[in-house]
């Protein structure tokens, strides 16, 4: 039994310690947290614009060019693997660039609206339309409706599928080795053809992104007991 300890002390330190490797896998980390927290922004503009569209109705009641553009839009991104989007973006429509850094961000960002725009509505429409009605009865109009009563109460709604929306992305972004990006698995990768053992960094890599999204599955948690509490208020 000491011996194994023993060993995995050492391939601990081979992975980790010798040679400062440890910053190989904090400068992974960065770019995952980088690619993560600017594409979920991006994701939530683009996925809040679209829900809007996708919900827009012409007098008449019927759909209008903006709803079917949001429906197209949602249907080729959710109907393709993200690793493809990833390619496609990188080594066709920015061949002008080699950023792959904004290029995954605007990759995922894109990938995520997709996701949020039906996170976003579910939430709208989940609003009783009796709130709707009474804001129009007091003299609003329709967008200051959604604006003041809806999209508050909305919000309820929205927030603890749009956390676990992030915890998706933040794994997601593990692809981005794909177009060059060194980030937490690749130098996991990096690290284990270095050692010539795979088994310590890509260990190490596993912890690591667990630790991440344990947090953030704990923070999650605490925010929807909150917002219960204050709906039985």
């Amino acid at each position: 039994m000491q011996e194994w300890f023993e060993s995995v002390a050492a391939s601990f330190e081979r992975a980790f310690i010798t040679g400062d490797r440890w910053k190989i896998y904090l400068a992974g980390l960065g770019i995952t947290v980088e690619v993560s927290f600017f594409a979920a922004i991006l994701g939530l503009l683009i996925g809040t614009l679209l829900a809007f569209m996708k919900m827009s109705v012409g007098k008449d009641g019927r759909r209008t060019p903006w709803s079917i553009i949001a429906n197209i839009y949602i249907d080729i991104i959710r109907g393709t693997p993200v690793v493809l989007q990833l390619l496609i973006m990188y080594f066709i429509v920015f061949t002008f660039s080699r950023n792959a850094v904004m290029i995954a961000i605007i990759t995922f960002g894109i990938n995520s609206g997709a996701y949020v725009a039906e996170i976003v509505r579910a939430g709208v429409l989940a609003v009783d339309k009796g709130q709707t009605e009474a804001g129009r009865s007091l003299g609003l109009s329709q967008a200051q409706t959604m604006l003041y009563i809806v999209i508050p109460q909305a919000v309820k709604n929205i927030l603890p599928p749009m956390g676990n929306e992030f915890i998706i992305l933040l794994k997601e972004t593990a692809i981005v080795g794909y177009v060059g990006l060194t980030d937490l698995t690749r130098a996991a990768n990096q690290v284990s053809s270095r050692t010539y053992e795979p088994f310590m960094p890509l260990i190490g890599a596993a912890i690591i992104y667990f630790s991440m999204i344990k947090v953030l599955t704990i923070l999650l948690g605490k925010l929807e007991r909150k917002l219960r509490a204050s709906d039985n208020r």
